[in-house]
């Protein structure tokens, strides 16, 4: 079974930066975005032989997630059934058969850690919530979790020590999720592999340079984590200031 994952800031901007060539061509079986930015009616966008779900935002162009799936879920949850966390539409928890599949869009601390305590209490209900999961049967989690959890995962983690997405709380929050029964499944099979990044600032022409940060991520349910086949990040592609991740795994 092919996964992607793709943080596409503003998905009617990457329609026309070649997200429907990149959608065709990779052929997955379930394809989640994050980071929409629209609302139901904003955006017309569907692929033969697939079904799509999509969690907006309450506030206009912001936030948001879709799954695309080929295979029919057996049930569709939107949020976690918390009202100060589902209003920003960064959840879609799948079932499926064999495992849940959820797609996640974290919320950033922002510049000043402005959202920091916001993000810790985020991140205790956002564990629990999947720990739930795991007890009925093994889940698949991907997204956007705005966090370098190691200092390999960023191409300057000195500099960046007290920035969002690298502060030793976001950092915790993420060994915490790993500890509880969970897998990292790019660093499973590559842990020493360097220079592996899936976004990229827009300033300084980072990207170029390949000056980034790995924050796009496929995790598994420790259960399964033997039966992950290949894990990837598509830095090739653009479109987005992230790039594609994906999972190839046999369940």
């Amino acid at each position: 079974m092919k996964l992607i994952s793709w943080n596409v800031n503003g998905i009617r901007a990457c329609v026309n930066k070649g997200f429907k060539d990149f959608f065709e061509g990779i052929n997955s079986d379930i394809f989640c975005i994050q980071e929409t930015k629209c609302q139901t009616g904003q955006i017309d966008l569907e692929f033969d032989g697939y079904k799509s779900y999509w969690n907006s935002a309450e506030k206009k162009g912001y936030s948001g997630t879709a799954i695309f799936t080929k295979k029919e879920p057996i049930t569709i949850k939107y949020g976690i059934g918390i009202e100060e966390h589902d209003k920003e539409g960064r959840v879609i928890t799948l079932e499926f058969d064999s495992f849940y599949m959820v797609n996640i869009y974290t919320p950033n601390s922002k510049r000043e850690l402005e959202r920091l305590d916001y993000r810790q209490i985020w991140e205790d209900e956002i564990r629990k919530y999947l720990l739930n999961l795991n007890e009925i049967k093994p889940v698949i989690i991907c997204g956007d979790l705005n966090v370098a959890h190691k200092e390999i995962d960023l191409k300057n983690p000195k500099t960046n020590r007290r920035n969002a997405g690298f502060t030793d709380e976001e950092r915790q929050k993420m060994t915490e999720l790993l500890d509880a029964g969970f897998v990292d499944t790019f660093r499973y099979l590559y842990p020493e592999k360097e220079n592996a990044y899936s976004w990229w600032s827009y300033m300084g022409r980072a990207r170029e340079k390949n000056v980034g940060w790995r924050i796009d991520y496929f995790i598994v349910s420790k259960d399964i984590a033997k039966y992950i086949k290949e894990a990837r990040i598509y830095s090739e592609v653009m479109g987005s200031d992230h790039c594609p991740v994906g999972l190839e795994i046999k369940i």
